[in-house]
């Protein structure tokens, strides 16, 4: 299939086969597809987490309005963002870059500043939409990465954030659950993988000009 034709394919499933999983070769596929993903500036200020323990999604299916597809997922991944954005960030990510690509770290002292200037120019609030921003950014790889490998996913906004937090210790270590996704393999019964996709007429959806 081609790219369109996948992306025809896919759809928010609601009732996975919780028998079918993916294999360790997939997981990391989808992992590193997402690693990859677009971010401002590649400072991807938020943590892709992949819950498989059964007895800590049944804690977040509770936390979850009891969607089954937390639990009947191959897994679940939850996108933490970075709840206290901070000049430090940026530290660490232009070493990075510094190390990956050897060359002197000075070399990037203006776009290190050009960076803590959008992190300084945010307050709480703005900072929590732009970290949130860049982790639907990951979301929106991870769901064409899992379309074009033939893997199922269902993206999801429906839980309580503050106990996601909670139950993954999310708190402690300076994140904030965003979004989450289930990925594995779609049910035979689910009888919305049957339903016509449904999305605005070309005419309505673009505008050239």
């Amino acid at each position: 299939m081609s790219i369109l034709d996948k992306l025809a394919w896919r759809y928010a499933v609601k009732k996975f086969d919780a028998s079918k999983k993916l294999s360790k070769e997939q997981l990391n596929g989808l992992i590193e597809a997402t690693r990859l993903s677009a971010s401002a500036y590649g400072l991807q200020p938020y943590k892709m987490i992949v819950v498989e323990d059964p007895a800590v999604r049944e804690k977040l299916k509770a936390a979850s309005y009891n969607q089954s597809q937390i639990t009947d997922a191959s897994q679940l991944i939850v996108f933490a963002r970075v709840a206290d954005l901070q000049e430090s960030h940026v530290d660490d990510y232009t070493k990075n870059i510094a190390v990956t690509r050897n060359i002197d770290h000075t070399m990037l002292d203006g776009f290190s500043g050009v960076m803590k200037g959008t992190v300084n120019g945010l307050d709480a609030a703005g900072a929590a939409t732009w970290t949130g921003k860049q982790a639907y950014l990951a979301l929106g790889t991870l769901l064409v990465a899992a379309a074009a490998e033939g893997i199922d996913a269902c993206p999801m906004e429906g839980f309580n954030p503050a106990q996601y937090d909670e139950i993954l210790g999310l708190k402690e270590r300076g994140l904030s659950a965003t979004v989450i996704a289930a990925v594995g393999f779609r049910a035979d019964d689910d009888v919305m993988q049957h339903a016509k996709k449904v999305r605005k007429p070309l005419e309505e959806f673009v505008e050239v000009i």
